[in-house]
């Protein structure tokens, strides 16, 4: 890897950065949104599926797009739309006395513009290089700067809330602009040199994909699914709780929710730096990774107090850090590059609608006991242990 190559990867690598941050620094604040506009745990977790759900709906779009115009002439206007989606949610709550519909309109334009920004970096890192020891490595870095992100994110939330509660929104366009910045400075693109195909070529190519490698390409994305969904949805929880139930506010609260997350950052970082090429340690660290997030949930079903809740979730973390970077290297290194846009668009779409479902659904699990969203937890851990072994096989090309 080149000096050139290493800077494109940086500048690449602040855009899962600044999305990351535009969703996930909503998070600790969600509780203080709530009560500022005088609204339901439901509705509050709205701001965060929204997003994800326009997400989840043009995430394909763009991968296409990508691989049609190029990854760049994607990521860059993506990125101003999701700067001002960011700004109007920010402008509502200024000047506005019930601003929660125009909250939601921000976020949806958010959305929007991080379909065509966060999943477009991943096929732009494989079409970086051609060596596969380096397209992990690169994608490590990648999902290290994406939970990086989220681990800054409650730390920097709180800050910014703790001055005034919608200052976070204001932040995501000055952010974009940093990342636009970057890419149009450092990120050189490899030039397509094959004949772009028409699009009903496209969908043929797209068909005999699936035909032939259907079986763990969905298994991956079922796997993600169960990833963010959990991530998220434990987020939410613990983000309410802190408040609600053990009187932790604002930047302390912010660090007590960037400790499992500073552990997947850590853990993403160091497995993708070790998976190389290697497709049987990539298999072993997701089935790892699943067995520790399955493990996790047991704690809190026995002892009820905060360390359990926060050992949990370390565990947890630890085990999402060594299935990401994993499950991001199969999905890309098995693809062609006409092809990968749309197909890792897809896996990104799904992570998504993890993202989406996470928060409402343990909004609702929370009117009843705990163990609920640990037992839930804890099953949808050995699935997962369960596809990996069945379904991803390693010695497939």
């Amino acid at each position: 890897m080149d000096t050139k190559q290493k800077w494109s990867l940086w500048a690449l690598s602040t855009v899962p950065l600044v999305m990351t941050l535009g969703n996930s620094m909503l998070i600790p604040v969600l509780p203080t949104i709530e009560k500022k506009l005088a609204i339901s745990d439901f509705k509050v977790s709205m701001i965060i599926t929204v997003y994800s759900i326009v997400a989840i709906l043009l995430i394909p779009i763009a991968g296409y797009l990508s691989d049609k115009w190029g990854r760049k002439k994607v990521i860059i206007p993506s990125l101003i739309i999701a700067g001002i989606g960011g700004f109007v949610t920010g402008w509502a709550s200024w000047k506005l006395e019930n601003p929660y519909t125009w909250i939601i309109l921000g976020r949806i334009i958010q959305g929007v513009g991080s379909a065509g920004a966060m999943p477009v970096v991943i096929p732009c890192v494989g079409d970086m290089f051609k060596d596969e020891k380096e397209v992990s490595c690169g994608l490590g870095l990648v999902e290290t700067s994406n939970t990086f992100g989220k681990v800054l994110s409650p730390i920097l939330g709180s800050i910014l809330a703790s001055i005034i509660w919608f200052l976070p929104f204001f932040s995501i366009p000055i952010l974009c602009a940093i990342a636009i910045l970057l890419i149009l400075i450092f990120v050189k693109p490899p030039k397509q040199k094959k004949e772009i195909k028409s699009f009903k070529k496209f969908l043929k190519s797209i068909r005999k994909i699936f035909y032939e490698k259907g079986t763990w390409l969905f298994t991956i994305f079922i796997l993600g699914t169960i990833i963010m969904f959990i991530l998220f949805g434990m987020l939410f929880y613990l983000s309410t709780i802190l408040e609600k139930r053990y009187d932790i506010y604002g930047i302390w609260k912010g660090f007590v929710l960037a400790i499992p997350l500073a552990a997947l950052s850590l853990t993403s970082y160091l497995t993708g730096k070790k998976i190389g090429d290697q497709k049987s340690t990539m298999k072993k660290c997701i089935v790892i990774g699943f067995v520790f997030i399955s493990i996790s949930f047991v704690i809190p079903i026995f002892i009820k107090s905060i360390v359990p809740i926060i050992a949990t979730l370390l565990l947890s973390g630890i085990g999402i850090g060594l299935s990401l970077p994993s499950l991001d290297a199969l999905v890309t290194e098995g693809i062609e590059k006409e092809e990968r846009g749309t197909i890792t668009s897809l896996y990104s779409s799904l992570r998504f609608f993890g993202v989406a479902l996470g928060p409402p659904l343990f909004a609702f699990l929370m009117k009843g006991p705990d163990n609920n969203m640990m037992y839930l937890s804890m099953g949808l851990g050995i699935i997962g242990i369960f596809l990996t072994v069945k379904f991803i096989r390693t010695n497939e090309k």
